[in-house]
């Protein structure tokens, strides 16, 4: 059975950079562990302004970012000493646990030129027992991760387990993570082993049980639906859920089961107590003294 159908909402991160915010979202705040979920672009910029992009150093606390990109690249930095160039079909899984900073930025002109640059941000909660987990950074290849085809179906895991697919990106809770391309007239369906179970269109549009929904949205699906998903035109799908982990609380950048987790770690980014990258120290986002309600996180600085 259908739960909700959440209809992107558009946030900017500055200057020709607007993304599609789909999680958290007020009915929904949720989806298996996923707790956040931004699209952003196809973006085209003056290869000269690619600066005015740059997520500049944040902190994160008891979650893991998971960036994958359609096209383009992005330098990652984080205070582990990471650097890594994020490109087309990897996995970069940053688990912040007890607290890490990183930034993200768009130096390569090329990657901005011609519409290029896209990706889906998502961030995943850690169960209680892992919220003070060490900081990990793990990049994953494409071709470590599985892909599998049909007739009018191409299907790469991202994370997690689905369709009898697995891979070694390393995960802290049940979960399943697709990137799915439908050709027109293709069908398609969701994984059963998992509880929660959300479809969100990036790209063209689908039909299910006879109602026909479109890019920016996403379906979500409690446990036992098993619906068909029928590709009304070419379509790209980002199919993700899992097991859920119980109430969390989200303001800015932090997620934590605990209200008073939340409050330390505002004091720790305040007082220099999470590191800056060391490759990336000259400047960086401050606390938002002046956001109270839990949120998704302010913009220019909750991509990820």
């Amino acid at each position: 059975m259908l739960d909700i159908v959440i209809e992107a909402r558009k946030a900017s991160l500055g200057p020709g950079m607007d993304v599609r915010r789909i999680l958290p979202f007020r009915l929904r705040r949720m989806v298996g562990p996923f707790i956040f979920m931004d699209h952003a672009g196809p973006v085209e910029l003056r290869p000269d302004l690619g600066p005015s992009m740059d997520v500049l150093p944040h902190p994160h606390i008891g979650l893991s970012t998971v960036s994958y990109l359609f096209g383009g690249q992005v330098t990652h930095r984080d205070s582990l000493g990471v650097q890594q160039v994020i490109r087309p079909g990897e996995v970069n899984w940053m688990t912040a646990g007890s607290g890490i900073a990183h930034s993200e930025r768009f130096e390569d002109p090329a990657a901005l030129a011609g519409g290029a640059l896209e990706m889906i941000q998502t961030w995943v909660a850690l169960p209680e027992k892992d919220e003070e987990a060490t900081p990990s950074f793990d990049n994953y290849k494409p071709e470590q991760l599985p892909i599998f085809t049909d007739t009018g179906v191409w299907m790469r895991l991202i994370a997690g387990d689905a369709f009898g697919l697995k891979n070694n990106v390393r995960t802290h809770s049940p979960l399943f993570y697709l990137h799915v391309q439908l050709d027109t007239g293709a069908r398609f369906g969701l994984p059963m082993e998992h509880s929660e179970r959300g479809i969100y269109i990036a790209k063209g549009s689908i039909e299910v049980s006879g109602r026909s929904y479109s890019a920016g949205q996403m379906l979500v699906f409690g446990k036992g639906a098993d619906p068909v998903i029928l590709a009304k035109q070419a379509a790209t799908l980002m199919l993700l859920g899992g097991e859920p982990l119980g109430e969390r609380f989200i303001w800015w950048n932090f997620v934590s089961s605990r209200k008073e987790r939340i409050e330390q770690a505002k004091a720790d980014w305040k007082e220099g107590r999470i590191l800056l990258p060391p490759s990336d120290n000259l400047e960086y986002v401050p606390l938002p003294e002046d956001r109270s309600k839990p949120a998704g996180g302010p913009a220019p600085q909750a991509l990820s």
